[in-house]
């Protein structure tokens, strides 16, 4: 057998023994058919049928305790009740988080789906019993000094290499682009001018959709600064007969790679001592909060991000949120309980 033994007629270790913990063969037999399905059929991998396996003995050991003796006799309130026992845990079984109980109820509908179609069942009643959402996360967003002491980090390095470094970042925290976005700009995509105020990026983001963003002060001297003191020497080291219009070039004078912007990122945030863990998008993150921290519109940053809906804004909001409490608490007289 593929899967080897899933449920056994013995009690698992750690159970109670005021309860029956014996799987009915209906639903042991079942449970076996099906995690030898995954591993056959599928090609899961081990250690995914190796959690499933727990999780669907767990489910089993559910039903016999409720008085259920098959897949026939579960109803959906079941289902339900063993996503709730999931997640408030019993004296045999702590909690789980939203992510586990989630996998566990992914397989119990897996489980009932493969009974319907196998005629074990007359019904899926495990369909609309949806896996609980995992708690939402919120963006990472590093405070101003940190941003600077990044920027200034990445301009240490000597020659061409320093310029460009610091143009990309001041670029990608100025203008809260994505990593693709960023590396993917050509020359004429950008419109600097002799006016500062009026300088702009044309960014090209998800779907094709394209934006204008502005570009501050900072990134537009940082971006002239490579253009005229870094970018030809790079475009100089081109191999010959390359011809392309790249804002960003790596060393060999070809465009500059998603990967490469994140090597550059990682060792400016190294010597500037900032040990949290950064990615390119972090600026990004830190571009939004911070606009939002200064008093800017949640509509106004949605546009900026390019998002389709402000509803995906709205999380920077909840991290305003928590700056402003920690402020209370750390400023008003009467906030420390």
């Amino acid at each position: 057998m593929a899967g080897g033994p899933a449920l056994t007629g013995a009690p698992t270790a750690g159970t109670t023994t005021d309860r029956a913990t014996t799987v009915g063969p209906d639903v042991a037999r079942t449970v076996t058919g099906y995690l030898d399905h995954l591993t056959v059929e599928r090609g899961l991998a081990a250690n995914t049928i190796s959690s499933y396996r727990r999780d669907l003995r767990r489910y089993a050991e559910f039903l016999t305790a409720a008085g259920v003796r098959g897949l026939g006799e579960v109803g959906e309130s079941d289902v339900a009740a063993f996503l709730v026992a999931l997640r408030t845990g019993d004296d045999d079984h702590p909690p789980l988080s939203a992510t586990s109980a989630a996998r566990a109820v992914v397989a119990v509908r897996g489980l009932h789906r493969f009974a319907l179609l196998d005629g074990l069942v007359p019904d899926d009643v495990a369909a609309e019993v949806r896996p609980p959402a995992p708690a939402r996360r919120l963006p990472k967003a590093i405070p101003v000094e940190q941003v600077e002491a990044l920027l200034e980090a990445a301009a240490s390095v000597e020659g061409p290499r320093g310029l460009r470094d610091r143009a990309l970042l001041e670029l990608l925290y100025g203008t809260g682009a994505r990593i693709s976005e960023a590396v993917g700009l050509a020359v004429d995509d950008l419109s600097l001018g002799a006016d500062p105020s009026t300088a702009a990026v044309r960014l090209a983001g998800k779907g094709g959709k394209e934006r204008v963003v502005p570009v501050g002060s900072y990134a537009v001297r940082a971006v002239q600064d490579y253009l005229v003191r870094a970018r030809p020497a790079l475009v100089a080291k081109a191999r010959s007969g390359v011809r392309g219009g790249a804002l960003f070039l790596n060393a060999r004078g070809g465009a500059l790679s998603r990967q490469s912007a994140w090597t550059i990122l990682r060792e400016a945030a190294e010597r500037a001592g900032i040990g949290a863990e950064l990615s390119p998008h972090t600026l990004r993150h830190s571009f939004a909060t911070h606009l939002l921290d200064g008093g800017a519109d949640v509509r106004v940053v949605q546009e900026l991000l390019g998002h389709a809906s402000v509803t995906t804004t709205q999380v920077y909001t909840l991290v305003t949120v928590e700056r402003l409490r920690e402020v209370y608490a750390t400023s008003h007289p009467r906030a420390l309980r």
